[in-house]
């Protein structure tokens, strides 16, 4: 019985279709318009705080102005870039009895949808981060330097933008009670190694 053998310099065609498209659909913005959006107002807020000084003299006009572009970026990823960009969401309710609650949502999206989302997802959670801990460093440069007019809205600025970062980071984890359960099992954790090595070495 005779068997077929196969030249190892014999070409054969690979299929690179699948890992093309994977790295295109990772690599893909699927709502430019949002993610622009996402980033524009919170640098806009950024660039015409440490600009203010060159642009205009009135303080005023650039407190007004910088609380504008921070109201405008509290409401559109609130309301409309976590949704869109990242499936999450999280709002304020208040029940017939009077009593307020927080919501906190995230959308259930299947693997394909997640590889076509991976750019968008970098790019929200990138801003969402960084920009909270540059009006971080925009505080202690303001009371370092005693310009202390600066402060309110510095402080407005962290505020909005750190709200944000908390709701986001709940919707992630899962709400509250999820929060909690992750905390108090690193706590234990943590007191049950600082326990429970020291005997170890004891021992040894």
């Amino acid at each position: 019985m005779k068997q077929a053998l196969v030249d190892d310099t014999e070409d054969v065609s690979l299929d690179f279709g699948n890992e093309e498209e994977l790295a295109f659909r990772k690599a893909k913005i699927r709502h430019p318009v949002a993610t622009f959006f996402h980033l524009f107002f919170r640098v806009s807020a950024i660039v015409t705080y440490v600009g203010c000084d060159w642009f205009s003299k009135s303080f005023v006009g650039c407190f007004v102005t910088v609380l504008l572009l921070l109201s405008f970026d509290f409401w559109s990823v609130k309301n409309v870039t976590g949704r869109l960009m990242v499936g999450l969401r999280w709002w304020n309710q208040i029940d017939e009895d009077g009593k307020s609650h927080w919501i906190f949502e995230a959308r259930k999206v299947s693997p394909d949808m997640v590889a076509a989302t991976e750019a968008e997802a970098r790019v929200f959670w990138l801003g969402l981060i960084v920009c909270p801990m540059i009006w971080i460093v925009f505080f202690f440069s303001s009371l370092f330097s005693l310009k202390l007019k600066w402060l309110a809205l510095v402080i407005a600025g962290i505020s909005l933008q750190a709200a944000n970062l908390y709701g986001y980071v709940l919707c992630k984890m899962g709400g509250e009670s999820n929060i909690s359960k992750v905390t108090a099992s690193f706590l234990s954790q943590t007191v049950f190694q600082t326990a429970y090595f020291p005997r170890q070495q004891r021992r040894k």
